[in-house]
């Protein structure tokens, strides 16, 4: 995987921690390309935790629906950002505790957040990530707080970050979900699944 995509990172664009936090709850089912289409204009117009928070719910939902859910997601970018000033005087927190405690933040968010600005040990679980892990048998699970479990147990501490980033790259790009590229895949000769994985 480090020789494949030694260059892996974060898809999303983002110029500070709340952007990517914002981004970040914004691509859930949605892909990094339309979210990143989406976000300049939204930091354009809302550049900070407080002036998200007072924007008019109405206003959000317009902003960000060509991101899918976005009733939902304008909620939880609102109520983030609210939070954001009055729990943290505006400032993005950088612990799991802290950032799970925020309106739409869950592991898989606060891990992003911790590991791609903060540069804390962290393993995101996103759908590529569990699919790979269960397709090379890393994990019989297709819970994310369980898959998080078994690969920690299986990757040392300070490769979390660029194993789970690396292994995201490899799932959107050759083991996809429908049709993994199984014959110009660099892991075939390690995964139980080469060949015939066709689900997750």
């Amino acid at each position: 995987l480090a020789r494949a995509y030694p260059d892996a990172r974060i898809l999303l664009s983002y110029r500070n921690p709340f952007e990517l936090l914002v981004a970040t709850v914004l691509a859930a089912q949605c892909t990094d390309e339309r979210v990143n289409r989406v976000t300049p204009a939204l930091f354009a117009r809302f550049p900070d935790p407080g002036s998200l928070a007072a924007a008019p719910l109405a206003v959000l939902e317009q902003a960000v629906r060509p991101t899918g859910f976005f009733r939902s997601k304008a909620r939880a970018i609102g109520g983030l950002s609210k939070a954001l000033v009055e729990r943290h005087g505006g400032k993005v927190p950088d612990t799991m505790e802290a950032l799970t405690g925020l309106p739409g933040v869950g592991r898989k968010t606060a891990s992003i957040l911790l590991g791609g600005v903060f540069g804390t040990c962290a393993l995101p679980v996103d759908t590529h990530v569990g699919r790979v892990a269960f397709r090379l048998g890393l994990t019989a699970s297709k819970d994310p707080d369980r898959i998080e479990r078994d690969l920690a147990g299986a990757i040392p501490e300070g490769e979390w970050w660029n194993f789970a980033t690396r292994l995201g790259w490899h799932g959107r790009q050759v083991c996809v979900a429908r049709a993994p590229r199984c014959g110009i895949c660099g892991l075939s000769g390690a995964c139980p699944k080469a060949g015939v994985a066709r689900t997750r």
